[in-house]
Parts: structure tokens; C-alpha cells; sequence
């Protein structure tokens, strides 16, 4: 064998071994390190590039103050995030991304690029510029945990949804502490409601205490990245550690008075499952506001999409036109007032998020309350006109 053909081989053989670009599960016996971690020839292609510059790849599996955690195939590292620090908010690195770090020697270490997202949980800030914050990215499924220990707040629900059908992921509510609804029927109807609530939507009873409901979980979430999200107190880290097997995450308990919880999860940290898949555990949400989440709200309310597209008026605003097809399904029953109430609520909350950085949108909905405006001022006057006085 020739010089240059062994020095080939062996560069191979060592990039097999390493689980760097260009190896796959397919090219030798062992898997790439980051298989566990959603590594696939896909993500190869799209690194190489990078890997022609001498980087090496990894993901991010912690953010925090300008730094991060970073999994490579020969261990976990921590790089500066200088580089890949936009003005963008919305391109900031995040838990959950694939990034190019300098290989071993650099001190620091920087994340120099990352790989273009597959998904990503975004919601609005609760600054009043209303910029927009990446939550979790290249994540698949989004499990919303609710806790059966409060009163279920549907109107929550559906926002949390909204987000996760806007995000690209498939969304999964996840019903939290049913130990503490030990009467089946009553926890039956509580199902259906969130069920009627969440179209296409799996909607799954458990507890982490008598381990109801965690198999089924276990095994939805046991392929590609799954982010777990919810209010505080909604039990998420004890769930997490449930899924992991471990105490992986520090728990605390709720406030008896009200039954919410304290803030126990600082960060967002990514985590392998031991049954396949990865989770990323979230800080306990206070505010679950849109961002240009239209497709989202319409998701969440497929039942008054179907019907607002057999409406006389393909620009019906369901509030009083003739032939509305959703107010004759309000009026017949068919369709519950809260829902249309909501439906509402959260189609002008995202109109307003959108309005703030599209011009044009923001022209039409200032049109569209001037003729509003006119037709009640005209009605009013009309009203008037036809009074005995």
C-alpha cells in the first residue's frame, strides 16, 4: 500500500472513529458520538462546509450569559457565543441548535456559526417592543404540561398550542399530577375539555408519583428533540426527572395557597432520554405572548377556520355580516362562546404583534377600522334619523 493510501485510510478510519462529517452509522460498526443527540446524514451535509475550515460540530445543550455548553463527538465543551450574537433576536444561539466550534486548543473556545434551524418555539417578549424570543430550537415534539392541582386554564392552553403549531413541532398536552383527580369519570371530562380545546392534539393524563400515563409519554417522546413547556408549578422538572430516570433537575414544591410554583429551572437545558430522543426542560412561563403565529391561531381553532370558509363573504370578520357561517354555528349551539371569544382574542393580539414591523399589515388593519368605524357612526345616525322624537 502506498504512502498516500495508507495516510488516506487511516485519516478514515480516525474520522469514523471520531464521528465527525462525513461518517454515518452506515460507514462502520460504531455510531457517530452525537447520534443520541439527533446527529444524521442530513446535518453532516450541512456542516461540511464548516468542516472544511477545521471546525468541529456540535449542540447546544445550555445558554447562559453570553457562553454555552456545547456536546462534541469527544465530550462536552464550553464556547463563547461572541460570534454568533446578532442584532436579530430571533438569530441569538439557543438550546437546542447545531453549532461550528473551534476544534481543541483554543482558548476559548467560540461557536464561529450555527446550522439552519429545522423548527423553532418562538413567543413575544413582555417588552413593549414586542421583539420576539426563541424559547427551544430544532425540536420536534412540544409537550405543554398542565397541572391537574389548579383550575384549567383553557385560554393558556390554546396559546401555548398556538405557539407550538406555529413552531413546526407537533404539539402534545400532557396533563400533569393526575394522582390528585383519583376519580376517573371527573378526569374523563377534564380530558375531553382540554380535547375540545386542542384539535389533533393528543391529550395524555399522568403522574409521576404513581407513574400513570409516563410509558405511553416515554415512548411518543423517545424519537427526535422534544421541549417541555409550561407555567410554574405545572410539574414539569419532576417530569423531566421521571423520563430521565434521575434526579436531573432540582424540584421544589408549590405554594399550598395558590398552587403556583417556584421558579425551579433557571435555564434551558437539553438532556438525553435513556429510552432515545432528547428533552429540553424550559423555565416555568409567566407570559405566553404570540409572535406572528397566524397560521398557529388558525391550527388551534380549525373548527371556525372550516366554517368561516363557508361565510357569504370571503373577508368575514364573524361579528355581524349576513351569511356568517360562524355566527349561525354560535347561534345553533354548535359552536361554544368561548371559544369564538378566544378565537378572537388572540387573532387581534396577533395582528397587533405583526402590525408593529409589517407596514402594509399595519395599513390594512387602520383601514379596516376607519370603515368599521363608519358604518357603526353611519348605522348610529341612521338609527337616530328613523326615531319619533
Amino acid at each position: 500500500m502506498s504512502s498516500s493510501a495508507h495516510s488516506s485510510s487511516s485519516s478514515s478510519a480516525r474520522t469514523s472513529s471520531l464521528g465527525l462529517p462525513g461518517a454515518s452509522a452506515t460507514d462502520g460498526a460504531s455510531p457517530h458520538p452525537l447520534a443520541p443527540y439527533g446527529w444524521d446524514e442530513d446535518l453532516a451535509a450541512a456542516f461540511a462546509p464548516f468542516a472544511g475550515r477545521g471546525l468541529v460540530p456540535g449542540r447546544v445543550v445550555r445558554v447562559d450569559r453570553g457562553q454555552c455548553d456545547v456536546v462534541t463527538a469527544t465530550g462536552t465543551v464550553r464556547a463563547d457565543t461572541a460570534f454568533v450574537t446578532p442584532h436579530d433576536p430571533l438569530r441569538v444561539i439557543c438550546t437546542g441548535d447545531w453549532a461550528a466550534v473551534d476544534p481543541e486548543g483554543g482558548n476559548p473556545r467560540y461557536v464561529r456559526a450555527c446550522l439552519p434551524r429545522r423548527t423553532a418555539f418562538v413567543r413575544s417578549t413582555s417588552s413593549q417592543r414586542s421583539e420576539g424570543q426563541i424559547l427551544a430550537a430544532n425540536v420536534d415534539h412540544a409537550i405543554i404540561a398542565v397541572s391537574l392541582a389548579v383550575e384549567l386554564d383553557l385560554g393558556r392552553i390554546e396559546r401555548f398550542l398556538a405557539l407550538a403549531w406555529e413552531s413546526g413541532a407537533q404539539p402534545l398536552v400532557v396533563l400533569t399530577k393526575a394522582d390528585l383527580v383519583p376519580d376517573a369519570t371527573a378526569l374523563s371530562y377534564l380530558v375531553q375539555d382540554v380535547e375540545t380545546t386542542a384539535p389533533g392534539v393528543q391529550v395524555l393524563p399522568v403522574s409521576s408519583l404513581t407513574g400513570e400515563g409516563t410509558d405511553v409519554l416515554a415512548a411518543v417522546v423517545s424519537g427526535g428533540t422534544s421541549v417541555l413547556l409550561g407555567v410554574s408549578g405545572a410539574g414539569k422538572s419532576t417530569l423531566a426527572n421521571t423520563l430521565i430516570g434521575d434526579d436531573a433537575m432540582a424540584v421544589q414544591a408549590t405554594r399550598g395557597v395558590d398552587g403556583k410554583g417556584r421558579h425551579t429551572t433557571t435555564t434551558r437545558n437539553l438532556l438525553v432520554l435513556p429510552g432515545g430522543g432528547v428533552l429540553i426542560d424550559t423555565p416555568g412561563l409567566r407570559g405566553v405572548g404570540l409572535f406572528d403565529a397566524g397560521a398557529g391561531v388558525g391550527q388551534v381553532f380549525s373548527e371556525i377556520e372550516d366554517l368561516a370558509a363557508d361565510c357569504r363573504f370571503h373577508d368575514c370578520a364573524h361579528e355581524s355580516e349576513p351569511g356568517c357561517a360562524v355566527l349561525a354555528a354560535l347561534a345553533d349551539g354548535s359552536l361554544p362562546e368561548r371559544r369564538l371569544d378566544s378565537y378572537r382574542k388572540l387573532v387581534r393580539e396577533n395582528q397587533r404583534i405583526v402590525a408593529k414591523t409589517d407596514a402594509r399589515l399595519r395599513a390594512e388593519i387602520r383601514r379596516d377600522w376607519k370603515r368599521k368605524h363608519a358604518e357603526g357612526r353611519a348605522a348610529g345616525e341612521a338609527k337616530r334619523g328613523g326615531r319619533v322624537r
